[in-house]
């Protein structure tokens, strides 16, 4: 069994799907542990590589896996590279609307919004992190200030966590000139705006979570935002996972899979 079969295996199904905006992929999928509640809750943002062919899908294993440990899930969709909207800016407003749109859950849903993280995987932990950054007024790439209430932490699961860095080791054929439509030499502002390195201190706890053997997002990549977001004054902690690879990290039947249940956990007080 390998841990890269989690993005073909049917994922468990969701409680409820909402939209958050009235375009095709501006959705989530809403998963509630049982009890009455409030519950806290995890906005589970997927990688891909910020490409359309990778959907939230792969991610309702690990949403399936936290709802049964009582964490309540919004498992958010995005538009993506190929679809209309796709890349700058659309990609990024995407995240923060839907983030925006917990508030309206918490009307309708038993959830603790007073306990909120962001858990990202891959490129999805770029936008989780660049999500946690939007508490403070300053990136052209969003149309409002912050989220409705501040995040208590942000989970990074082997994320692509510095662009720059990113676009110099050319991840995934230099995907990241696509995301934000050219290179740090063309664009520099938006770099500026979109990669997690650049946006700190980003002010909430975060937990770093990377296996050492990662050939798809380097190890370094976590390693050196750990020692940036330390030398900027944030919380913030790495989790190595010896000898893992990039997809243990969202698969519950992994040995890794305990780690980042547990950092999750932390993040929310439980």
């Amino acid at each position: 069994m390998s841990s890269e079969d989690i993005l073909g295996l049917p994922e468990p199904p969701a409680d409820h799907r909402v939209a958050y905006g009235p375009l095709p992929q501006q959705f989530g999928d809403l998963r509630l542990p049982t009890g009455s509640g409030p519950h806290p809750v995890a906005i589970v943002i997927h990688g891909g590589f910020w490409r359309a062919r990778y959907d939230l899908g792969h991610a309702g294993h690990v949403c399936a896996a936290l709802a049964a440990m009582g964490v309540a899930t919004w498992n958010v969709e995005y538009r993506r590279l190929g679809q209309p909207g796709g890349g700058w800016p659309g990609t990024l407003r995407d995240v923060a609307a839907a983030a925006d749109h917990l508030g309206e859950l918490g009307r309708m849903y038993p959830l603790d919004l007073g306990r909120v993280v962001a858990v990202g995987h891959s490129a999805g932990g770029q936008l989780a992190l660049w999500l946690a950054g939007q508490t403070r007024p300053h990136a052209e790439s969003t149309p409002r200030d912050a989220i409705p209430r501040p995040l208590r932490g942000v989970a990074a699961l082997a994320a692509v966590c510095d662009l720059r860095q990113a676009w110099n080791l050319r991840l995934s054929g230099g995907v990241v000139s696509e995301l934000l439509g050219g290179t740090p030499e063309q664009v520099p502002e938006r770099y500026a705006d979109a990669s997690p390195t650049a946006l700190l201190p980003l002010g909430v706890s975060q937990i770093l979570l990377h296996g050492t053997a990662d050939a798809t997002v380097p190890f370094t990549l976590s390693e050196d935002y750990k020692r940036a977001a330390a030398a900027a004054g944030d919380d913030a902690q790495l989790v190595p996972l010896a000898g893992a690879g990039h997809f243990e990290l969202i698969d519950p039947r992994s040995r890794e899979w305990p780690r980042v249940s547990e950092a999750i956990r932390t993040l929310l007080g439980m």
